[in-house]
C-alpha cells in the first residue's frame, strides 16, 4: 500500500480497474519526482459537462477538455504536502483512447501523469519545457506499461 494520499473520486460509475490505473499513475509520478510521502492529491473522474464548467469557471475557457489541474500552492504548516486537485473527463478519455487505438486505462494514466506533473510545476508553454515534460511523462508511462505517449489535446 502506498504512503501517498491519492483520493480517486468517481462521480459516476467508473470501472474499478480504471480507478486503480489512475491511482497507480499518480503514485508513480509522485515517486518518480521524488515527492516525500504523505504528498497527495485528489482526482475527480467526471464527465464532459463538469470539465467544461470547471474550465469556464476557473480558466475562463468555455469548452470541454480532457483534464484540468488545480495546484494547491504552498501547504499550511502541519498540513503535509497536499499538491492539489485534478479533474478528468472519462468520456473524453474513452474517445481519445478509441481514436489513438489504445486502452482507456492507458489514456487515463496518461492524463493523470500529465496532471500530476502540472501540480508539481511542469508546464508546456515553451518548447524546451514541453520537451522536458513529455520526456518525463513518457518515462513514467513506460514504467507503468501504458501504451500511449502524449495527451491528445496538447
Amino acid at each position: 500500500m502506498s504512503q501517498y494520499e491519492v483520493d480517486v473520486l468517481p462521480e459516476a460509475a467508473v470501472r474499478e480497474e480504471w480507478q486503480s490505473a489512475v491511482r497507480s499513475a499518480a503514485v508513480a509520478a509522485l515517486e518518480d519526482q521524488g515527492q516525500e510521502p504523505p504528498a497527495g492529491c485528489s482526482i475527480l473522474l467526471t464527465d464532459d459537462e463538469r470539465l467544461q464548467r470547471l474550465n469556464r469557471e476557473f480558466l475562463g475557457d468555455d469548452k470541454a477538455t480532457d483534464v484540468l489541474s488545480f495546484p494547491a500552492g504552498e501547504p499550511a504548516p502541519g498540513q503535509g504536502s497536499y499538491l492539489g486537485d485534478i479533474a478528468i473527463s472519462v468520456p473524453t478519455a474513452e474517445r481519445q483512447a478509441r481514436s489513438g487505438g489504445h486502452h482507456v486505462s492507458a489514456e487515463l494514466q496518461l492524463l493523470t501523469v500529465h496532471a500530476v506533473l502540472h501540480l508539481l510545476g511542469y508546464d508546456h508553454q515553451r518548447a524546451a519545457d514541453k520537451a522536458k515534460m513529455w520526456e518525463t511523462q513518457a518515462r513514467i508511462l513506460g514504467e507503468l506499461g501504458a501504451d500511449v505517449a502524449e495527451p491528445a489535446g496538447d
